[in-house]
């Protein structure tokens, strides 16, 4: 009789470190996890990234295979047009991006980059078909332009200057061409 009890005492003790470790990890998974929601709210309280600012760098991978780093354009206007396929309001700006990007000699004096945003590569390029756009165009992986850029939906455009700060945001499509150029012509001058 003296034996049971010895090994119940044993296997009871051997369970506590298990019990133990199995509350430390679900407590660290709940720590963690309330961090994460933390940092995310924060995120999005920070709102928009404001004229002024750098602009947040990145690398576009274009629908035709071109890695575009934003870093070797330093010195060049750029213009970052957030869009998608699905997104009406985006077809009333598309020709107007497409002749503001052809009217500054493209690659010379402003570089235009089209984001696409949470869509899917055949809708995206049949837009793109659509509305004859050349310059680079590349989906936005994981949302993580998006993200750095904390946009609002689309279309947004972001309009950087030589310096790499943020010149002017447009929420929403550009009215015509004439509204286009008159926020990039005064970058591009000499």
């Amino acid at each position: 009789m003296t034996s049971e009890p010895v090994e119940v005492t044993n296997v009871i003790e051997e369970a506590r470190p298990r019990l133990q470790w199995g509350r430390i990890l679900v407590w660290g998974g709940l720590i963690l996890l309330l961090v994460m929601l933390a940092l995310g709210l924060l995120r999005t309280q920070r709102g928009p990234v404001l004229i002024g600012q750098n602009a947040p760098q990145f690398i576009l991978s274009t629908f035709d295979g071109q890695q575009i780093n934003t870093q070797d354009l330093a010195g060049k206007v750029l213009v970052v047009n957030f869009w998608a396929s699905w997104c009406k309001p985006c077809e009333q700006e598309a020709a107007d991006l497409e002749a503001a990007w052809k009217a500054y000699a493209p690659g010379e004096q402003g570089v235009f980059l089209g984001v696409d945003y949470v869509d899917t590569e055949p809708e995206a390029l049949a837009y793109l078909n659509k509305f004859n756009i050349t310059y680079p165009n590349g989906p936005d992986l994981r949302t993580r332009i998006s993200q750095a850029y904390r946009i609002r939906g689309v279309p947004e455009t972001y309009i950087i200057d030589r310096q790499g700060k943020l010149a002017h945001v447009q929420i929403g499509p550009f009215r015509d061409l004439a509204q286009i150029t008159g926020f990039i012509d005064p970058l591009v001058a000499p």
